[in-house]
């Protein structure tokens, strides 16, 4: 279908919402921060990939020729998001008694496991950060002379050589030094590595020689050369989430600059890329967002309690991705239960129109496409382009073939998986549960011929047996689920 409205963005560093003016004619290119794989990612992390798949897929369904890169790191990120700390990747390796390689490769392979689940598009490239070490060293090299000096424990970048640095940062512009690592000789408090010596004595299972000693470089410095590698300077959009715009944006910035220019942030190519958007944090109340907690909340937890993951993609979607999310299994199972609907229409849809490759929505449909249009150009409005898709979901009296059509022109944005997605695929057997369906579908056929012989103690009788193995009846369900099992 052809878009008419005008793709507008926010833009984290001028505050403000702007048109989309593409470096490149008809092409959109993108860099999202990724993962560090010393853990699994939580239901918080990845709603920062859900927010950069949406985007991704936005700029797509405008026409844009799409280049995604997401990297990987594996070497150089601290404890401490300001720098600081033990080294994320090290101290996993020990504790799990590991090689820091064998440590990555599980958690970057946990990671895919739920961008799939999760239905986010494949970038055109994964970078992985020990793939690029000899570029980061050489990336240093051509800026150590102007905007860096060393101590004894690494190369640290001069924040006082570069224009305007940490206007990205709320935290920093308006509390002052934000978060910051106290060390001994650093010229300026914001003053940040971009290179780790390791320190005498000791020896890392990740470290390479440089000219400022054997040691790993910093995280900072890895966003910028694979970025700048892949893309080339200046591209379009960088992504990540709310967090990294306080410390880990305004340093790749600065070391942007310092690579491409020393010009102020007036002009914001300056920084590296046009557009630096952010997602908002997803708010648990209880605290087990936190990887510290214990059992925190991976999306493998909400599958193990029977939630398809699709319908977590759902709840993000329902809200503004600058907004804050909270979460709450109540709200879960009202995502799971809206999903479901969509999967139910769009099920009898494809039941009556076997082959629909070569139909396309007709005039009844536009004003709904062109609505859809305009909630996702005007930032990603996601929760506005949902209920557009739901309203065209129960149309009636219209050509069913051109229907799927529309449903599905707008979920190749929302990402939804509608038109392979069944009712089957999302009745999760929770993990916890022991009885078979088998089972529950004979005791439910018992429990119908109870009904139908007007024997209700026995029917209540089976309700409770059933209830009290973890399945939950819903008689009168208008969506025909008839049960589920609950964790």
């Amino acid at each position: 279908m052809e878009t008419t409205a005008p793709l507008t963005l926010f833009n984290s560093l001028t505050r403000r919402t702007e048109p989309f003016v593409p470096v490149h004619a008809g092409e959109a290119r993108v860099y999202t921060c990724g993962p560090t794989v010393y853990n699994y990612p939580h239901i918080g992390n990845m709603r920062a990939y859900v927010f950069a798949d949406v985007l991704g897929r936005t700029l797509s369904f405008k026409g844009y020729k799409l280049t995604h890169v997401i990297n990987i790191t594996d070497v150089g990120h601290l404890t401490d998001d300001a720098d600081d700390g033990e080294d994320k990747m090290e101290r996993m390796a020990a504790a799990r008694k590991q090689s820091i390689w064998d440590v990555a490769e599980h958690y970057k392979q946990a990671y895919w496991a739920d961008v799939r689940a999760l239905n986010i598009r494949q970038p055109a490239q994964w970078t992985v950060a020990t793939d690029y070490v000899e570029q980061m060293i050489e990336f240093a090299k051509g800026i150590a002379a102007k905007h860096c000096y060393e101590l004894e424990s690494g190369l640290y970048f001069d924040v006082s050589t570069v224009a305007d640095y940490g206007r990205l940062a709320r935290a920093q512009t308006e509390d002052g030094e934000g978060r910051i690592e106290a060390v001994e000789g650093k010229r300026n408090a914001a003053d940040f590595a971009i290179w780790r010596k390791t320190p005498p004595g000791e020896t890392r299972q990740m470290e390479w020689d440089s000219p400022w000693g054997k040691g790993a470089p910093g995280w900072h410095l890895e966003c910028s050369v694979m970025s700048g590698a892949v893309l080339g300077f200046p591209f379009d959009i960088h992504t990540g989430g709310i967090d990294h715009r306080e410390i880990h944006h305004p340093n790749e910035i600065a070391q942007n600059q310092a690579h491409c220019c020393t010009n102020g942030l007036d002009v914001p190519t300056n920084s590296g890329a046009k557009v630096w958007m952010h997602n908002n944090f997803l708010v648990e109340r209880s605290g087990k967002m936190s990887k510290s907690s214990g059992e925190f909340l991976r999306l493998q937890l909400l599958i193990d309690k029977g939630y398809h993951p699709l319908a977590y993609r759902l709840l993000c979607l329902q809200a503004h991705y600058r907004s804050e999310l909270e979460f709450s299994w109540e709200g879960l199972g009202a995502a799971l239960t809206r999903l479901k609907r969509l999967v139910m229409a769009v099920e009898q849809l494809r039941a009556r129109n076997e082959d629909t490759a070569s139909t396309a929505p007709g005039p009844r449909f536009q004003p709904f496409l062109e609505r859809f249009d305009a909630a996702v150009s005007d930032d990603l409005n996601t929760a506005i382009a949902l209920t557009v898709l739901e309203e065209v979901a129960v149309l009636k009296k219209v050509d069913p073939a051109e229907k799927l059509a529309a449903l599905a022109a707008m979920d190749s944005v929302l990402g939804l998986n509608l038109l392979s997605l069944t009712r089957t695929d999302l009745r999760i057997r929770p993990k916890s549960a022991t009885i078979t369906e088998a089972e529950i579908e004979e005791t439910l056929a018992a429990r119908k011929e109870a009904r139908a012989a007007k024997d209700f103690a026995r029917s209540d009788a089976l309700r409770d047996e059933l209830a009290a193995k973890g399945v939950e009846v819903m008689d009168g369900d208008p969506l025909g689920w008839e049960w589920k099992l609950v964790p």
